[in-house]
């Protein structure tokens, strides 16, 4: 391990901006360092299924960070064959469900209890990073619209780009849990360990944002003396947060925080891409996002702007994605 990146991470997020950040990590041989915190109010898909079938915690999110963790590049390619498996060859009530899902359902079961299942798939699959869900309480994720619409559950609101009703002038004003989430005490446990404290990018009032929500979480992280980061969306989303500046990511970030001055660091790319990448995600109603460097700092007083090149554009297929290891340089730097 490199010695000048011993430092003690705590990331927060869910599937799909959260696993670059932990795949970097990974490549930088740091993930014995590593708390990786999770959402557990996915509603959608297997998890969702899950969820509702057998009483336990979403699982999909979990099983993503575990595999991203993984530090045996031969393991990880076995892992990812069958987590992904969706058992479309059999019949019954199993068919379509992920395996990773139905292996993190069964060990939670085993040991009666999320946290310790979680545990357990760790040692099964030798992951020296910490993953641990946020919550252990079952809660669904409610959405409101400055109109006063209602929108229960994070997949319908990941979604909610797709209904007939849908208005982007109908913009989300706020989010809510439908009963109390209780924190799981270990994350409170690593919050206080912790030299750096980092929200993953990804859908904002989905995957990043809920966190805050979760009692004692928010106390936490401003009570601790860890450098607080926030990794910017490449992208605006659909539904959530079209035409969004980088001061209005930080609006919302810093108003469920309920604290301004504690947000340290926000990282930025500054990749130059060309016009027809941007035309491409235009046409998808989806656009870079700009940064207004004054109004960032307005919204948040003490933060310090980080400017990286920490994206890269595949053009085989077609997707803006945070580069793994510059990502991760970029957050172990500061």
């Amino acid at each position: 391990m490199i010695k000048k990146y011993r430092q003690k991470i705590v990331t927060f997020g869910g599937k799909t901006g959260h696993f670059p950040l932990l795949s970097g990590l990974r490549d930088l041989n740091v993930t014995s360092l590593i708390s990786a915190v999770v959402g557990t109010w996915d509603s959608g898909g297997s998890s969702g299924r899950l969820r509702t079938e057998l009483g336990v915690l979403p699982p999909g999110d979990i099983r993503s960070c575990l595999l991203a963790l993984m530090e045996d590049e031969n393991q990880r390619k076995v892992a990812q064959r069958l987590f992904d498996d969706r058992l479309e060859d059999l019949n019954g009530p199993l068919r379509g469900h992920s395996f990773g899902n139905l292996l993190t359902a069964r060990l939670d079961n085993i040991y009666r209890g999320q946290d310790r299942g979680v545990d357990a798939e760790r040692d099964l699959f030798r992951v020296k990073a910490k993953v641990m869900p946020v919550s252990l309480t079952d809660v669904q994720l409610v959405a409101e619209t400055s109109k006063g619409v209602k929108v229960t559950g994070e997949t319908n609101i990941d979604n909610r780009a797709s209904s007939k009703e849908y208005s982007q002038k109908d913009r989300i004003v706020r989010i809510y849990f439908d009963t109390r989430a209780d924190v799981n005490p270990k994350v409170l446990d690593e919050i206080r360990k912790a030299e750096k404290i980092v929200f993953a990018p990804g859908d904002l009032y989905t995957s990043v944002l809920p966190h805050l929500l979760v009692d004692g979480v928010r106390e936490a992280i401003i009570k601790s003396k860890a450098k607080l980061i926030f990794i910017l969306n490449l992208c605006t989303k659909k539904g959530e947060t079209e035409y969004y500046k980088a001061s209005d990511f930080l609006k919302a970030l810093t108003f469920y925080l309920d604290n301004p001055e504690r947000l340290d660091y926000l990282i930025v790319d500054n990749t130059p891409f060309t016009s027809e990448v941007v035309n491409i995600y235009k046409g998808e109603g989806q656009e870079l996002v700009a940064i207004d460097d004054e109004e960032c700092k307005k919204v948040a007083p003490n933060i310090r702007l980080v400017k990286a090149k920490v994206a890269k554009y595949l053009k085989k297929e077609h997707l803006l994605r945070h580069d793994l290891v510059k990502l991760s340089e970029a957050v172990l730097k500061i």
